[in-house]
């Protein structure tokens, strides 16, 4: 008997801000789209994409302008460091986030085999890689 979870995707993912209009409209830029929020005891918005992913903006970090403390220190700690979003085109979303004002900290970066990558900071310092695939 397998002990495996039969996991089918990822239902969610959680990225922790401060301030719900600053960040709300950090991600609308990107094509997401405010579907409820805030609800819950430690207040979450989600968001969703047409492209079938959804955020939870989790509401409660304490400061306005912190450092991240999984990228930004020199320690390093254990935790998520990022979250990829997949794009068709790298030059398209560079064209795209520059024209709306946002900087590009890394890249575009061309990996073995194929695939590119850009990565931008929301504006409570989470990072978001935009990854091209490799081609097929």
């Amino acid at each position: 008997m397998s002990t495996a979870l039969e996991v089918t995707g990822i239902a969610h993912i959680g990225i922790r801000v401060h301030d719900l209009d600053r960040a709300r409209a950090f991600y609308e830029l990107l094509g997401f789209r405010f579907v409820i929020g805030p609800i819950g005891p430690e207040p979450v918005a989600i968001l969703s994409h047409p492209a079938g992913v959804e955020i939870n903006l989790i509401l409660n970090a304490a400061s306005p302008d912190a450092d991240n403390i999984l990228m930004d220190m020199p320690d390093k700690h254990a935790g998520y460091t990022h979250v990829a979003l997949s794009i068709a085109d790298i030059e398209h979303a560079v064209a795209g986030l520059e024209a709306a004002g946002v900087t590009i900290t890394e890249g575009p970066v061309d990996f073995p085999g194929g695939a590119r990558a850009i990565f931008v900071r929301d504006p409570d310092r989470n990072v978001i890689e935009f990854n091209q695939p490799a081609p097929m």
